[in-house]
């Protein structure tokens, strides 16, 4: 599979099932993982094994419970944490449908990025459906701003994001990067950039209950004057490229694939839930479209050849 092809106007999902195991972040557990095959129109959907009654959850916006260090998701009695950098590969990687079983309450951290999940899903492989892939066209500017944060969508034929940060340690300070979002910028872009901690908040954390799981091996820790990553940082700019990898993987979350241009300064999880809940309040800034191969460009690049209006 050539997984740098144009993306097709038909939906997608996996080949066959693939399996992966780790700790989770926040609750310091072991648990498992198994992706498999979904149909169309079904979306990405969590599957709580372990729990009494199975508990099934779909990954979109209105099952979102809680923001505050990472993006959960729940329904009833369960709940599953750290949804984002596995929602991140799904969206980055072009995959529409997948169900995704885990017996535990939180995604595997792996190494704190999104690349051990596109590895697995490379190796599951890409499959076609038999059902046109929507999108959601942003038609009006939307955002939101507080306390020196902000987040905006307008109208675009692509999607791309701009991110700022700005963290007050000599090590992350100012940092920009803007990114038009298809497969192939994904994977080489921003799909390997480590979550990042401060040391200080990481103790203070771990006396809540939180970041429980945490160790070098999953995220860039930094202490008062530098990165305590053995082997350093994957980019200069890491920090910022994984904000916009959260980014990805929270909007996923909108459930389709977005056509708009994002600009996010100094954001987070919370945030983005707000404007992607803000867009489902306000269908009339935005409508679904079906979208056609562009061929030749190699990079997962449409071109509109009719729009349609559906139902959300």
């Amino acid at each position: 599979m050539n997984w740098n092809m144009t993306v097709k106007k038909q939906q997608t999902t996996i080949n066959r099932p693939v399996k992966a195991a780790g700790i989770g972040l926040h609750s310091g557990e072991k648990v498992s993982i198994k992706i498999k095959p979904a149909r169309a129109g079904m979306g990405i959907c969590f599957v709580r094994r372990d729990v009494d009654p199975t508990m099934i959850i779909p990954a979109k916006v209105a099952f979102v419970v809680d923001t505050s260090f990472a993006t959960t998701i729940g329904a009833s009695h369960a709940t599953i944490g750290t949804i984002e950098h596995l929602m991140a590969a799904f969206s980055g990687l072009g995959i529409d449908n997948a169900i995704v079983e885990i017996d535990g309450p939180e995604v595997p951290a792996m190494d704190g990025s999104a690349a051990p999940f596109m590895a697995l899903l490379m190796e599951a492989g890409l499959t076609h459906l038999r059902k046109s892939r929507k999108y959601m066209k942003i038609l009006e500017p939307v955002s939101i701003a507080h306390e020196g944060k902000s987040i905006s969508i307008e109208p675009a034929s692509s999607f791309s994001v701009s991110f700022d940060i700005d963290f007050a340690h000599r090590v992350i300070s100012r940092q920009h990067y803007e990114l038009e979002v298809n497969r192939k910028s994904f994977v080489q872009k921003v799909g390997i950039a480590r979550t990042f901690g401060f040391l200080h908040e990481v103790e203070f954390m771990r006396s809540r209950g939180l970041a429980l799981g945490g160790s070098l091996d999953n995220a860039v820790v930094i202490d008062e004057d530098s990165v305590l990553n053995s082997e350093g940082l994957r980019f200069s700019d890491e920090f910022v490229r994984h904000k916009i990898l959260d980014l990805i993987g929270d909007l996923a979350l909108l459930g389709m694939p977005l056509l708009g241009r994002v600009t996010a300064v100094k954001s987070g999880h919370a945030m983005h839930h707000s404007l992607a809940s803000l867009l489902l309040k306000k269908p009339e800034v935005w409508k679904m479209v079906e979208v056609e191969e562009r061929h030749g460009t190699g990079h997962g690049s449409s071109v509109f050849t009719r729009d349609k209006v559906v139902n959300y």
